[in-house]
This record gives C-alpha cells, sequence and structure tokens, in this order.
C-alpha cells in the first residue's frame, strides 16, 4: 500500500508518544488516525497479552466500556422513529420494577436524570467492580433506588444506569438480547465484524487483549473485573470497526439516516444552560475546532473515540493499559495531524506551578458540600475530589478548568484564601481553603441504613481512629473504610479498593435538640443521599 509522505512523517511522530510501551513485557494501545475516509494511521504498540507474547494489532479486540453508550442510544432511537418508544416517557412505562421517578428517557440519554450511578450504589453498600455480580442484581440496586441527584434536566451528572435501563428497555420492547438487536441493526449492516457486546466476563472473545494495571516502575498485573456489562458498557470492538462507526457519522446508511445528527443534537438544561452531553456523546473543544466522540473506562481498559466533523477528522485510540491515557493521546495525535491547518487556533499558554503552588491544599464548601484537593502532580495542576484526579487546563477566559467533559469544574481565584469554582448548570460557589480539620464527632458513632442502596454503616470509635463497618445487599465484612472530620457537620470517608480508591462527604443531619438522626451521603455520582440512624 502506498503511503503519502505526510502519513510517513505523521507515522514516525505517533511511534514516539508511544515508544515507551514498545519495551519488551509492556502491554499498550493502538492508535489510528482517519481523514477524508482514508485511514492514513492504524498500528499497534506493545502487547495484547504479556503472558503469550501476543502483540497488539488493528484487529486486536478491546472492551471499550463507556464507548458503548452511543451504540445504545442509537438502537433505541431505532425504535423511537418506529413509534415503538416515547423518548419523552418515563422508564418505568417500560420497566415496571422500577420506581415512578419523572425521569425521562431522553435526559437518560443526556445524563440528565439525576439517577444515581448503580455501580456507586452498590459501592456504597461495600460490593467493587473486584466482586462477583449478576445482571439481576445491577437491576436490583435501579429498582430499589427512590433518589433523585437533582431534579431532573436541570444538572449534568454522568450515571451509568441511565444506559443500563436504556439497553433493558430495548430487550423489552424487541424481546431480543441488547447484543442481537445491535448486531442486527447496526453492526452486521455496517460491516463491523469484530464488535459484539458480551453481558458475562467469563464469554470467550477470540483476539481480545487482557487488561493490565500498574506500570514500569511499580509492573504489571492482570486487571480484575467481575460485573457483567450491558447499554452502559458492555461492548467489544476494534480501532478499525471503530472507524467504520465514525464514517457512518459522515455519510449515514442506516435508518434513519438522521442518526447521527439525533445523537449530536442539543438540548440546554433547566435556565438555558448549555449540556455538553448530547445522546451517548459528548461534544466539546480543541482549539477552535469542535469535537464530538466518548472515552470509555474499565479496570486494565481505556478508550478514546474524537471526532472532528470540521476537519473530517477522526483519531481512536484504544489501551489495555490502564496508566495510559488514550483521551490525551488522541488529542497529541490531532494536533500533529493537523500541524499547519489556520483552523486550528494557537494553544493557549500552560498552566505553570508557580501559578498553582499558592493555590495548593484543600478547599472546601460546605453547602454543597464538596472537598477538593489542589497540587501541582506529575508536571500539571491537578485536582483531585472524591478520591478522584483530574488535569485543569487554562480556558480562554482567564478560568482554571477540567480538561475532560465528564469532570464539571472551573476554578478561578478570589480573595485570599477563597476561590470561585463553577460546578456547571450556572452554580458557582465560593470555596475557603480548608485549614485544620476538626475532629470526627463523637456523636456521630451508630448505625446508619439508606433505603435507596440497601447500604448499612456501623461507625464507631477505634483508639484514636474512626471507621464504618459497611455491608449492602450483597456483602458483608468487608474492609473496613475511614473517617477524617472537616467541620463540625461533615465528616470525609475513604473507601479502600484494588482499582480505584475513593471518598464521600456524609452532612450530619441534626434534630432540633441537636442530636444526629442522618447523614447525606455524597459522592462523585451520587448526592445527598440519606442514611438514617437507627437503633
Amino acid at each position: 500500500m502506498s503511503k503519502s509522505i505526510g502519513s510517513v512523517a505523521l507515522e514516525r511522530r505517533v511511534d514516539a508518544l508511544f515508544s515507551r510501551y514498545t519495551r519488551p513485557g509492556s502491554p499498550g494501545a493502538v492508535a489510528a488516525v482517519m481523514r477524508g475516509g482514508e485511514i492514513e494511521l492504524c498500528k499497534g504498540y506493545g502487547l495484547a497479552s504479556i503472558e503469550l507474547g501476543v502483540p497488539i494489532q488493528p484487529r486486536t479486540r478491546f472492551r471499550i466500556a463507556s464507548v458503548s453508550k452511543q451504540f445504545t442510544v442509537s438502537a433505541a432511537l431505532m425504535l423511537a422513529e418506529e413509534g415503538k418508544l416515547k423518548l419523552s416517557d418515563p422508564p418505568h412505562k417500560y420497566l415496571r420494577e422500577l420506581k415512578p421517578l419523572p425521569v425521562t428517557i431522553d435526559q437518560m440519554m443526556r445524563n440528565s436524570s439525576g439517577l444515581p450511578d448503580f455501580l456507586e450504589l452498590l459501592r456504597l453498600g461495600g460490593h467493587g467492580l473486584d466482586k462477583p455480580a449478576r445482571p439481576q442484581d445491577l437491576v436490583a440496586a435501579c429498582a430499589r433506588n427512590n433518589h433523585l441527584n437533582f431534579a431532573p434536566g436541570s444538572r449534568f451528572l454522568y450515571s451509568n444506569t441511565n444506559f443500563l435501563l436504556l439497553g433493558l428497555i430495548i430487550e423489552k420492547l424487541t424481546a431480543k438480547k441488547l447484543g442481537d438487536v445491535l448486531a442486527e441493526r447496526i453492526f452486521g449492516p455496517l460491516g463491523m465484524a469484530s464488535t459484539l457486546l458480551a453481558h458475562e466476563i467469563d464469554t470467550v472473545i477470540p483476539g481480545l487483549a487482557t487488561g493490565y494495571l500498574g506500570d514500569f516502575e511499580s509492573g504489571f498485573r492482570r486487571a480484575a473485573h467481575a460485573y457483567p456489562q450491558g447499554g452502559e458498557g458492555g461492548l467489544t470492538s476494534t480501532v478499525e470497526d471503530l472507524l467504520i462507526w465514525s464514517r457512518h457519522f459522515d455519510q449515514p446508511t442506516l435508518s434513519p439516516k438522521g442518526l447521527p445528527a439525533q445523537l449530536a443534537a442539543a438540548a440546554p438544561l433547566a435556565g438555558g444552560h448549555a449540556n455538553k452531553y448530547r445522546r451517548g456523546v459528548q461534544a466539546d473543544d480543541m482549539r477552535g475546532l469542535a469535537t464530538i466522540g466518548h472515552g470509555g473506562l474499565w479496570p486494565g481498559y481505556r478508550t478514546e473515540f474524537l471526532r472532528l466533523p470540521q476537519a473530517d477528522l477522526t483519531i481512536v485510540v484504544i489501551a489495555n493499559l490502564g496508566s495510559i491515557d488514550p483521551w490525551r493521546q488522541a488529542r497529541a495525535i490531532a494536533t500533529l495531524a493537523l500541524e499547519g491547518d489556520r483552523r486550528l487556533k494557537p494553544a493557549l499558554p500552560t498552566i505553570g506551578e508557580a501559578e498553582i503552588k499558592p493555590l495548593g491544599g484543600l478547599w472546601f464548601n460546605a453547602e454543597e458540600p464538596a472537598l477538593f484537593d489542589l497540587a501541582w502532580r506529575n508536571g500539571e495542576a491537578t485536582v483531585t475530589q472524591n478520591g478522584l484526579p483530574f488535569a485543569l487546563g487554562r480556558r480562554a477566559d482567564g478560568w482554571l478548568a477540567a480538561e475532560r467533559g465528564s469532570f464539571e469544574f472551573a476554578l478561578k481565584p478570589g480573595r485570599t484564601g477563597t476561590a470561585r469554582v463553577d460546578l456547571g448548570a450556572g452554580r458557582v460557589l465560593t470555596f475557603k481553603k480548608l485549614g485544620r480539620r476538626k475532629s470526627v464527632p463523637a456523636a456521630i458513632a451508630g448505625r446508619y441504613v439508606s433505603a435507596d442502596s440497601g447500604a448499612t454503616w456501623e461507625i464507631e470509635r477505634s483508639g484514636e481512629d474512626w471507621a464504618a463497618a459497611v455491608g449492602g445487599p450483597l456483602i458483608a465484612g468487608g474492609p473496613p473504610w475511614s473517617l477524617r472530620g472537616i467541620d463540625a457537620d461533615t465528616v470525609e470517608i475513604e473507601s479502600p479498593g484494588t482499582w480505584l480508591q475513593v471518598s464521600q462527604l456524609a452532612h450530619l443531619v441534626r434534630d432540633r435538640a441537636g442530636r444526629i438522626v442522618a447523614l447525606e451521603v455524597s459522592t462523585g455520582r451520587i448526592k445527598k443521599m440519606r442514611f438514617e440512624r437507627v437503633e
């Protein structure tokens, strides 16, 4: 196959981005560039299996996790076009086991429903991705919940529940498995022969890369996960198949022909605030060029599906190593591919360590409640919130904002010891730098139960430390969760984990006599869920 000199130069520069993963014994990634329907680069780096020494190739399969969501939404939009589904309907119209909450299917597609993430619901009961679960356990977590994080349509908050339920609705309406529906309506007609939905994790999938955690310094280990997956993230695919799917955005052939436009269609939140999350895809901007796409994250697998329609450019990066960042790599490749393109605005000045050092430390807002740490880590400004780190970049308006759309966060320093933080949907709050933490209030000791998650927390003091014994519908007797005080009415509770170590805030709810009667617990994807104190 002949190549242009431009393609050769691009390949060599992309090779340099992934060079460290070509060392012997390293997992890695596959990267692809398509422009104008022509593939300019499609190349694997590193090993799909360290144990067997199998290299990553363009046809290697990976778990693409949340990139699956747009396919689930597409199938639902097809059913809506056929009159079998109304986007204005609530999910409980089709799934009778659900509580009758005022949520619409369209809000689910746009992550503005307010439904708590079922992964978080189960985690509050001590059950993580490394512990076995059945499909009915995931459905039961959704059916048990009667809590909404906010008024539906008023905010964006990422939730896997939206797409798990959407997949179940599709199955109910078609009387078929979601994987069969997607194969018949999308994968087969488009020639995506290497893409399939495997609900069970023990399904044999030829050519599937093994997922790994770790790095060269600490060593690599196989990533453990034991959850079945559905419409929220169950697809395995290849970089070639995702390029086929991307081309369908430009030259639609499936019915309805307006499907790509429906996926990308914007809808404002209540109050006219913008929601960058469309229907199963995220809209954003890269140096003045509009982007549309999605990322995927699962233990040992990370994916970035990135389209820049104005440049007729698609970048796909899929990794089988959790420490690789396809989001950043895809944008670095796009920048190389667009070199000399006048539509690409000059990069804004990078954030420097000297700018962040005076702002470093813990910041707290009691009303939300929300706590974050700001620090200079690995050569960039990093915010850690609920235990999850994300990088800040400079915005044209001067704010320092989360680079990725899954985090709604922008910061501007205020008067000494204060900062204004934009949490999306017009909510700009004042945070104060947290000085010395308060002790955990002794009166918090007791038993707390959440009807919405089925979790039970037994909080007690052990010497100078506080801990919560956590149990739920699927597990009891796991490792204790540690408590740290923040102020007189808020504590931080840290959850141990093999993949992610996250934390949540608990606001102490008191009666008129000042006695603690409940906790309002907020995590990354659950807000103010009530845990009642029981005797």
